[in-house]
């Protein structure tokens, strides 16, 4: 027999809502006791800075654990499980510093670039990397992806590039493609992901020479939704012509008819 709303555990209860035993378990990675405490820094940080800036609702208990951390560092868990090295990491639209600052505390051998347009957000990120020891290995910009990817320290230069929640695939696949080195990676985290969703993906992946390498799909613990990450890689040098001018992008997808 369910359990009636007077004794149904609040999410404040939930195994979930704390970093437990149980939530690293259902990542498939456990952090060390220091990349833990970062953890917690990062969240006392972004309560902090949303008090200010209203930057993120996800700030306490599922919503930080799940939607915020766990749903940043699923799709990585093979590297984080991994043999360390270097990389060279971009997250582009990073906003209150998700996936980027998450990303940078799990792989500690990892040189990240955050890239937002907006200006107040990148500060508070900036602030919030330094308080967590990171600013050395960070590096923010603030400026539009398009102008990012004609920049010759940021055109081919990236082992991986990330963006969660930025635009539509076709949109964010012509930021990313750009950025990435030879052997690079471009991950897009999705939500709900359709046949149709592939279609119009692939159709924007040809005239940037990339590729659809793998897709994987995830059910977030405690019925959070269901995510989706999809891995692009170069099957030859990005043409000089992508990404195309400021707004373009968004606008006039690759792709669409």
């Amino acid at each position: 027999m369910p359990p009636n709303q007077d004794t149904a555990p609040s999410p404040i209860d939930s195994p979930f809502a704390s970093p437990s035993e149980l939530l690293w378990q259902e990542l498939g990675w456990t952090p060390s006791a220091g990349q833990l405490a970062q953890f917690l820094t990062l969240q006392e940080q972004l309560r902090l800075w949303n008090g200010r800036l209203n930057l993120t609702r996800l700030v306490e208990d599922e919503d930080f654990w799940i939607s915020q951390l766990y749903d940043s560092l699923w799709p990585l868990v093979a590297r984080l499980n991994g043999p360390p090295g270097p990389l060279r990491c971009v997250d582009v639209g990073t906003g209150g510093g998700f996936p980027g600052l998450a990303v940078a505390i799990a792989l500690p051998q990892a040189r990240l670039t955050l890239i937002d347009s907006v200006g107040r957000k990148v500060e508070a990120v900036q602030a919030m990397a330094q308080a967590l020891g990171l600013a050395e290995r960070l590096t923010l910009r603030c400026e539009r992806v398009e102008r990012s990817g004609r920049e010759r320290s940021c055109r081919g230069q990236f082992d991986l590039a990330l963006a969660r929640a930025v635009a539509a695939a076709p949109v964010v696949a012509e930021y990313l493609v750009p950025l990435l080195a030879q052997g690079g990676e471009a991950l897009l985290y999705r939500g709900h992901w359709s046949d149709q969703d592939g279609k119009d993906l692939e159709r924007a992946l040809v005239p940037l020479q990339a590729g659809l390498e793998r897709q994987e799909r995830r059910n977030l613990p405690a019925e959070r939704g269901v995510r989706h990450a999809l891995v692009l890689k170069l099957l030859a040098p990005c043409p000089a012509a992508y990404p195309r001018g400021v707004g373009v992008p968004a606008k006039t997808p690759l792709g669409s008819p």
